[in-house]
């Protein structure tokens, strides 16, 4: 009998333990909601974080934002070269944004200008850190959030969550041409760490009616980056 009732206690142990290893094992257990949270508070608290823009979608006609890469560092500085189509032609920039001051070294130069980033079709990459008005505010101004499934990504196991950006937000901190509609939002979260991996954008970004894809992917969070202005010419 002594087996049996040791077997009996040992059943019940397990039973009593399972929630508990479930909830250390089986990935992260907080809401969609709890998710975009952390990554924004995350987000916030680093000091600077490469990051690489993709898009596809881009119309042949007029100056328009179509890619880049590049280092961007807390309060308000990014070096890098962003990809810029205009007339249907590439044109990659290298791009220097320090404290509000944007410069550009423009074709056919070898030194940098000051410039307006809006004539490229690009706001301040400078300020993508900033709480305010940076990437964060994605993530704090998300609607509709719904976890999505695991999936792993060079390695690592993120986590994904779709949402809704109001367009006015993402005119703000990206671009839009209908900021009246909202904007379709996937991102990728590490649930270890809470860092944004990866934000994939649908919406109305070069045309009104038209949907295109913006993608932004994070990585090396609190890397020592030191960026200052160029010499200018």
């Amino acid at each position: 009998m002594v087996p049996h009732r040791a077997s009996a206690l040992v059943l019940t142990l397990l039973l009593i333990a399972a929630p508990a290893l479930a909830a250390c094992s089986g990935g992260s257990e907080e809401s969609a909601p709890d998710l975009l949270a952390h990554a924004e508070h995350i987000l916030d608290e680093t000091k600077t974080a490469h990051f690489v823009l993709e898009s596809s979608g881009a119309p042949d006609t007029g100056t328009v934002l179509t890619g880049g890469e590049g280092d961007i560092a807390r309060p308000a500085s990014f070096q890098g070269t962003l990809k810029v189509r205009t007339s249907g032609s590439p044109l990659d920039l290298k791009v220097i944004s320090v404290n509000g001051t944007v410069y550009a070294q423009l074709p056919f130069t070898t030194t940098y200008s000051v410039v307006d980033p809006a004539q490229f079709g690009f706001g301040d990459p400078g300020a993508l850190l900033d709480p305010d008005t940076g990437i964060s505010q994605l993530l704090a101004q998300a609607e509709s959030a719904k976890l999505g499934g695991e999936r792993r990504v060079g390695g690592e196991v993120v986590r994904e969550v779709t949402a809704r950006i109001p367009g006015e937000l993402v005119e703000q901190i990206l671009t839009s041409k209908d900021p009246s509609k909202p904007v379709e939002a996937r991102f990728s979260i590490a649930p270890e760490s809470g860092e944004l991996r990866r934000a994939e954008l649908t919406g109305p970004f070069y045309e009104a009616g038209s949907d295109a894809t913006f993608t932004v992917r994070l990585s090396d969070f609190g890397d020592d980056v030191q960026i200052t202005a160029p010499p200018t010419g």
